[in-house]
């Protein structure tokens, strides 16, 4: 295995325990086990496993119920939404689960989300939210509806919404207003910059950062996290994606949040332990667990 290919060394642990607020341990070499068990190594206690379609929210909900340490959250992900309804042959991941096309299929798939938001070990609602990075202009219909649906899910299950804003904030905001955020609502990756932060903390949106914070051109994530009030700040890997320097490019996993965190407690100024102290005290917040 090549040293690009190859899992980085574990991290010195985190002197107090944090959450990873968002992975995708279905996309992750290796079992759900060995994956806790590494994160819980280092001081990761608590996953929130995301799915992005209904195969990998299916899934979230069953791994959360049969690992305490896990919390799911469900939903099609934006780019999942306009290849139901366009009838795209691929799905929105290697785990994507193909529906058959049309507006009825969304509505079929978004029923399957609201069943699964129900259940206990489900606290949130999410990713949802639009992409315009991977989504053309003629998808965007189906990734709006999808987005609005998934937005009265949330509040009517009383779950977080988990939102992915790519190259869309205005339009993620603007929806949010317009329908009504959630009462706990977590921008995932937060990829804003420190003026959208203001705009964030004063809805009371939380603000959750990747390991792309620790990347060389990121100086706007990193602006923005220095603004961020800090009982609206989480953390997350976004695994296997996101991979933080040093080891950019290589396979993220959730062991991997002290690299993540330590680089936020630099930018910051406090020291790692207070800001993991906050940061598991805001993610139990934010889900309800």
């Amino acid at each position: 295995m090549s040293s690009k290919s190859a899992p980085p060394p574990l991290p010195e642990p985190l002197g107090v325990a944090v959450a990873d607020s968002h992975t995708h341990l279905d996309m992750q070499d290796g079992t759900v086990e060995e994956a806790l068990a590494r994160a819980a190594a280092v001081g990761v206690t608590t996953v929130v496993q995301v799915g992005c379609d209904l195969k990998g929210s299916r899934w979230a909900a069953e791994t959360a119920a049969a690992h305490p340490q896990v919390h799911a959250a469900v939903a099609l992900h934006p780019n999942e939404a306009p290849r139901i309804v366009l009838g795209d042959p691929d799905g929105w991941s290697r785990q994507g689960a193909r529906e058959a096309g049309g507006d009825a299929a969304l509505d079929d798939a978004l029923a399957e989300i609201d069943r699964l938001a129900s259940l206990d070990e489900v606290k949130a609602v999410g990713e949802t939210g639009l992409d315009t990075f991977r989504t053309g202009p003629e998808g965007m219909a189906a990734q709006e509806r999808s987005f609005r649906a998934h937005i009265e899910i949330a509040k009517r299950r009383g779950k977080a919404l988990v939102i992915h804003d790519r190259e869309a904030h205005a339009e993620v905001l603007r929806i949010l207003d317009e329908e009504g955020a959630p009462e706990r609502t977590v921008f995932h990756c937060y990829s804003g910059d420190a003026e959208m932060a203001e705009i964030c903390a004063a809805k009371g949106y939380f603000m959750s950062f990747a390991g792309n914070v620790t990347f060389k051109n990121a100086q706007p994530l990193r602006d923005a996290l220095a603004v961020a009030p800090a009982e609206l700040v989480l953390v997350e890997t976004d695994a296997p994606f996101l991979t933080p320097v040093p080891y950019r490019g290589r396979p993220n996993a959730p062991y991997l949040i002290p690299v993540t965190l330590r680089a936020m407690a630099e930018v910051r100024g406090v020291h790692e332990d207070t800001l993991a102290a906050s940061i598991a005290a805001n993610t139990a917040r934010a889900f309800g667990y």
